[in-house]
Order: C-alpha cells, then structure tokens, then sequence
C-alpha cells in the first residue's frame, strides 16, 4: 500500500501569488528604463524581486521538487500571456478606434524580450531554488538570511546577464545596458535584503501551519521534471 501524499494547505496558493507576480512584473515595467535621483534602472525591478521572495519560501519549506513544479507554471502562464499579447496586438484594429500605436507601445513586446523574458526567468528561478536547497542542507537549516540573499545573488545574476543582453543588446547602447543591469542586479538583491524579515515570518508561519520543513537530500534536480 502506497504511503498517503502530503496535503498542503496554502501551497497552491503561494502557486497562484508567484504566478501572479511573474505575469505583472513582466508584461507591464521590463521595458521601461525609469531614473530616480540620477539612478538609472529598469521600471519591472520594482515588483520582480519579490518572485524571488516566493521562491524562496516555496524552496525552503516545500523542497526544491514543488518549487520547480511553481517555477513551470510561471513558464507556461509567462509564455501564454505573450502569445495572447501579440495575437491581440496584430489583430487589426476596428475602424474608428484609434489607440493601437498606444496598446502596441504597452503590450507589443518584441520576440526578443519575450524570449529573454522566458529563458532568464526560467533559468534564474531554477538557480535560485537550486543554490538554497542546496545551502540549506549545508547549513543544517541554520541563518536562512545566508541561503535567501545567497540563491538571490546566484539567481539574480543569472537571470540579469541572460535577459538585458538578449533583450536589448544593439538597441540600446551597449553602456546603457550594462548600466541597467548592474543597476537592476543591485536593486534586486538589496530588495531581497530589505524583505529578509518579512521571508522569516512568512517562512516560520508556514513551516507550523503546514507542518513541513522540507530537506533536498535525495531529490531529484533535473529542471525538466515535474515529478514531486
């Protein structure tokens, strides 16, 4: 008799919030280069990080195997939602109607940064799960600041040098893309520092509600599984 499968309370959830983040941060600031005080950066930094707050606390209390299940429906949510975007964006506008060079400035994102947008969330987001489930069993489970800010500086950064260059490199000038990806690895990460107490209370909150404290120590960690 096979033994019963672990019930989660709040797991889909946090599934459908991660989602949730991803689409909006993505479909509405990445290509919008805003400047504050003289710092320039990408308008998406704003909301993006917190993804990786998500994916933190899906890792350390789900496992790296549940984590990657969420980081999938992203992937597929992030690539239906551009596909929608371009059907609507070609779809020739009625007559009378005279806002598609606005709606094409919103939602026309070109093949280039929605590839990018694709292949550094993917990428990033698996990364990040990757780095602190593998920290947290050499921690013993001990100073999760250590695995939350170091998955984000690893995951991050994948996710900063695959999507800027991809996306804008030869059309932007290549200083003003480094600019905004130095720019956008730093704010990422601080946003990850700042948040650190608020993944404390929510990772402690969920450990007791679900009764989990997830440790990958025989997982598997190929990225093109969705097994559990």
């Amino acid at each position: 008799m096979r033994p019963a499968r672990q019930k989660y309370r709040y797991y889909d959830l946090m599934m459908a919030a991660f989602v949730a983040v991803i689409l909006c941060s993505n479909l509405i600031g990445p290509a919008k280069v805003a400047s504050l005080w003289g710092f320039t950066f990408g308008a998406g930094v704003l909301f993006f990080p917190v993804s990786y707050v998500f994916g933190d606390v899906l890792t350390e209390v789900y496992g790296y195997a549940r984590a990657r299940k969420v980081v999938w429906a992203g992937f597929a949510a992030l690539g239906f939602a551009s596909f929608m975007s371009w059907v609507i964006v070609s779809l020739p506008p009625a007559a009378g109607w005279d806002d598609q060079a606005a709606y094409e400035t919103v939602f026309g994102q070109t093949p280039r940064i929605v590839a990018a947008s694709l292949i550094a969330f993917f990428a990033g987001e698996l990364v990040n799960a990757y780095v602190l489930a593998k920290m947290k069993i050499w921690t013993a489970g001990r100073w999760l600041w250590t695995r939350t800010i170091g998955s984000t500086i690893v995951g991050q950064g994948v996710d900063s040098l695959i999507f800027y260059p991809v996306a804008f490199l030869g059309v932007w000038p290549g200083d003003l893309v480094l600019a905004v990806m130095i720019s956008n690895f730093a704010l990422k990460v601080g946003w990850e520092v700042v948040l650190t107490p608020v993944t404390y209370r929510v990772v402690g909150w969920l450990k007791a509600a679900e009764h989990e404290d997830y440790y990958d120590k025989d997982t598997d960690f190929n990225p093109f599984t969705l097994k559990t």
